[in-house]
């Protein structure tokens, strides 16, 4: 954390001086490329005293900064002397962007289609003889088939559904025969069963003869 704070102290110091010495540069040459060379002297050395600065301060390094004026005199000498110089630009886009990417995927379809690596090796070549005949026999058996009209798919579908209502009322039609014939019968109270079983046993008690002496 505290290096990160440091190099956004750094930054905000020495991101200027670098821009500025950027800046007095490229005015020193386009001074120079006028043709006026009492101000193309005086943005000159503007330029190199931001370049020195700039190095002695540590934003660039020394060696960056005499190559910078190096090529700077060399530029406004001959502009000066009435060559032409040649000076760093940004480079224009002329093409769209959906022009590019279209450009862009034909040129990656076409190096595929050069480095193709799987048809060079027999595994490759035999997959490949393979999937095509393959595709060939497909499409042919396509065409042999014999188109089927809309109305001659719907007593298929008719056919279909009657076999599976037939399917549902076979399965239903054992339970409902076994409910049928089961018979209902009624079950009589425990109470009163119990009472006649103990009856019968009572009058049995009373009836026994007594034993002769």
């Amino acid at each position: 954390m505290k290096r990160v704070r440091q190099d956004q102290r750094k930054h905000a110091v020495n991101q200027p001086r670098k821009t500025k010495a950027k800046t007095l540069v490229a005015k020193a040459v386009a001074v120079a490329a006028s043709g006026e060379a009492t101000e193309a002297q005086a943005a000159v050395v503007a330029a190199v005293s931001a370049l020195d600065r700039a190095a002695k301060a540590g934003v660039i390094h020394a060696n960056a900064a005499n190559r910078r004026k190096s090529r700077l005199m060399r530029k406004v000498d001959a502009s000066l002397a009435g060559q032409a110089v040649v000076t760093a630009a940004k480079v224009v886009r002329t093409t769209g962007k959906a022009a590019a990417v279209k450009e862009a995927k034909a040129r990656i379809a076409a190096s595929k289609a050069t480095k193709a690596k799987g048809e060079q090796t027999a595994a490759g070549k035999a997959r490949a003889a393979l999937h095509k005949s393959t595709r060939a026999e497909g499409a042919a058996k396509a065409e042999a088939a014999p188109a089927v009209k809309p109305a001659e798919r719907a007593p298929a579908k008719a056919t279909a559904a009657k076999a599976t209502a037939a399917k549902a009322t076979k399965a239903a039609t054992p339970r409902v025969k076994a409910a049928a014939e089961k018979p209902i019968t009624k079950k009589a109270p425990a109470k009163a069963t119990t009472a006649k079983a103990a009856a019968p046993k009572a009058a049995g008690a009373k009836k026994a003869p007594a034993k002769k002496s």
